[in-house]
């Protein structure tokens, strides 16, 4: 499969933890309406939802994230960065979806503003790319052991966060934990 075969979408408003969604599924399952909606599940009673902006522009957060993976008989593991990326049994996990820093910009002035970006990598025809709605197309990471590398320095950043897109069976059993480190 090449780049061009890749599913990719590419960044709207502020809809990154939904184009990670989709990119991570590699297909279009989410949309701004069954966020909203998710949101509105998760806090029924709120006038102003804490899932989404203010403005309802997007800016979902992990919660949205954690409860559209479940929807699809997903789960999402919360990535401990004290843990070396080498303890993943990669062979377990669907995909990954990061949580990094992002700088802002306005056309093309940057601006000395950092904000939280979603973004994805998933394997596709064996090779791993970097889905992260940003880019103008995916970025090709390469095999796991490029992916180890690309994982360890994105979350060699001191805000970023990781988490394992798993089946829920292998969230259960701990799978997605290398078998010496699961014991542990």
């Amino acid at each position: 499969m090449s780049e061009g075969e890749v599913f990719h979408e590419k960044q709207r408003l502020e809809l990154c933890a939904i184009h990670a969604l989709n990119n991570v599924l590699q297909e279009r399952v989410f949309t701004k309406e069954t966020a909203d909606d998710i949101c509105k599940r998760l806090a029924p009673q709120c006038v102003v939802n804490p899932h989404r902006s203010l403005l309802g522009t997007g800016n979902y957060d992990v919660n949205v994230i954690m409860a559209a993976l479940q929807s699809r008989g997903l789960a999402a593991v919360w990535w401990d960065k004290r843990r070396s990326v080498q303890c993943l049994c990669v062979e377990k996990v669907q995909g990954f979806i990061l949580n990094v820093p992002s700088r802002v910009s306005l056309g093309i002035v940057s601006l000395p503003l950092r904000r939280r970006h979603w973004l994805a990598v998933r394997q596709v025809s064996g090779s791993y790319y970097n889905l992260d709605s940003k880019l103008k197309n995916p970025v090709c990471i390469g095999g796991e052991g490029e992916l180890r590398t690309f994982l360890s320095e994105q979350l060699s950043q001191d805000v970023s966060e990781m988490l394992l897109v798993v089946q829920r069976e292998v969230e259960e059993d701990g799978t997605w934990l290398n078998s010496e480190d699961h014991k542990k």
